[in-house]
């Protein structure tokens, strides 16, 4: 049951920070970028980079989250500004070009294999009969400390306020006296930087790898809408129920409903259930679950 526990945790890190980022941006910009999980893709591949070039890794990783949003950033203002002045169904297939178009660059200049980064061996740490490494355990830790600085952000700083504001009535906070714009890029900085520092981290355990952003597709988009898009504390909690119900689909023994000792689904079929709870948020909850928030905040 612990070790049970430990892996939900640990699927809630690999999508918390990401899930954070897109649903703290759509507040704001009012449209699904499908293009945020390839930014975590690309801080994957740039962490990679940086450290095989002799960066120390921790280094690497606060680098390439900042080149990360800087990229993210960049994006936004040349790309999508444009595109949302036709609409937002508009910039959301642009989002699936721009997608399209980073995967395309990253495949011509890293190639289709998965880097791995050199890591030193180390023994797991055992807790109660459950086994996680030092490298996920300072996964947790850092994406802990990270959600807990954007809550006071949010909740107890002028800038908060002026997000939560903006993220209200944009027209209303504009004539309040708020720089609309500044505040919207800082979003889109910080919500690139997380997608980046969540990729990379990511990508300690996988390896930095072309599908590492369509792999992440579905899980997020699904916690993002499950805990009501805008709404980014809700998306965090939608992210812990995307990943006990991964952990418990591929957990369960099915052995005894086929005549079998063992039986239980490969992990390939994680995705189904990521499809599963979409699905039904969008039949029964198709504001999320916590859309009350998203509508009052």
């Amino acid at each position: 049951m612990l070790q049970f526990l430990v892996d939900a945790l640990l699927r809630t890190a690999d999508l918390a920070l990401i899930t954070l980022g897109l649903s703290m941006l759509y507040g704001l910009i009012k449209f699904p970028n499908i293009a945020h999980v390839q930014y975590a893709m690309c801080g994957a591949f740039l962490a990679y980079a940086l450290n095989s070039i002799g960066l120390p890794l921790v280094v690497a990783l606060v680098l390439a989250s900042v080149l990360t949003g800087v990229l993210t950033l960049g994006v936004q203002l040349l790309v999508f500004d444009r595109l949302l002045k036709s609409g937002p169904a508009i910039a959301m297939i642009g989002s699936l070009a721009v997608s399209m178009v980073l995967v395309a660059c990253v495949l011509g200049l890293a190639g289709s294999f998965p880097h791995m980064f050199s890591m030193p061996y180390t023994e797991p740490l055992v807790f109660g009969g459950a086994r996680i490494s030092k490298t996920q355990l300072w996964f947790v830790a850092t994406t802990v400390v990270l959600l807990a600085l954007f809550v006071l952000l949010l909740f107890h700083t002028q800038i908060g306020r002026a997000m939560r504001a903006l993220a209200c009535n944009p027209a209303l906070a504009d004539a309040s006296g708020l720089n609309a714009r500044r505040i919207t890029n800082g979003v889109t900085l910080i919500s690139g930087m997380l997608a980046g520092l969540g990729g990379s981290m990511l990508a300690l355990s996988t390896g930095a790898h072309v599908n590492l952003g369509y792999d992440l597709l579905l899980p997020v988009f699904a916690a993002a809408i499950l805990g009501g898009l805008g709404n980014p504390l809700g998306a965090v909690a939608g992210a812990l129920l995307i990943a006990l119900t991964e952990t418990t689909v591929t957990n369960i023994n099915f052995g005894p409903l086929f005549g079998e000792y063992l039986l239980f689904l490969p992990v390939s079929y994680i995705s189904a259930a990521s499809f599963l709870i979409l699905l039904l948020a969008l039949l029964f909850k198709p504001y999320g679950l916590f859309d009350r928030e998203v509508r009052r905040v």
